[in-house]
């Protein structure tokens, strides 16, 4: 059997994410623009509980992959903007999430990490798609905050997770936005920052 470019882009696709419990509709959803949206009406990304697993002082890097670390890899990016849709120079973005078996490190700095938004407000992280653990659906934590301003606290969840709509902290305007790209999955996400 042969496949065209698109045929093997969802082939691709089915392989990498439906062993994680990613859903059918998930190549729908990958097709939507990344949300929030920044346009004239920009809204600012929703805010939402910080959790008993944020530790200060992470390390600045890029990548929170490291030598026997498992899990299906993962690489996330966007921008920071602002309402007014302007890019947001030097953001600071600190991530922090779940391991594959849904396990946080808790006594080091294991799938943590901070970065700074670059001239156009572009961030790009590459992980791996965190576990689940009882009561909780995918996500991945984020602070972001924009030189010399207040901190956004924030969760970003998975599309088509069966467990979405248990969690009571989902927000489906926290999806990202999942596709494939060059053999692996991609996610995209904006955030938009109230700066006034």
């Amino acid at each position: 059997m042969t496949f065209g470019r698109s045929g093997r882009r969802q082939v691709l696709f089915a392989s990498v994410l439906l062993p994680l419990g990613f859903g059918p509709k998930l190549r729908a959803r990958a097709l939507l623009a990344a949300t929030p949206a920044c346009d004239a009406a920009a809204h600012p990304t929703r805010s939402e509980t910080e959790g008993p697993f944020f530790r200060p002082r992470s390390p600045e890097r890029a990548s929170l992959v490291e030598p026997g670390l498992s899990g299906a890899p993962l690489v996330l990016t966007g921008r920071v903007l602002s309402t007014a849709c302007q890019p947001v120079a030097g953001a600071l973005l600190d991530f922090w999430q779940a391991d594959a078996n849904g396990a946080y490190d808790n006594a080091g700095f294991r799938l943590r990490g901070h970065q700074f938004a670059d001239a156009a407000g572009r961030y790009r992280l590459t992980t791996v798609v965190p576990g689940l653990y009882p009561g909780r659906t995918r996500h991945i934590h984020l602070k972001v905050q924009a030189p010399h301003r207040r901190v956004l606290t924030t969760q970003l969840y998975f599309p088509a997770e069966p467990h979405n709509l248990a969690d009571f902290l989902f927000r489906e305007d926290l999806l990202i936005t999942l596709e494939t790209a060059e053999g692996s999955a991609s996610g995209r996400f904006d955030l938009v920052l109230d700066l006034g």
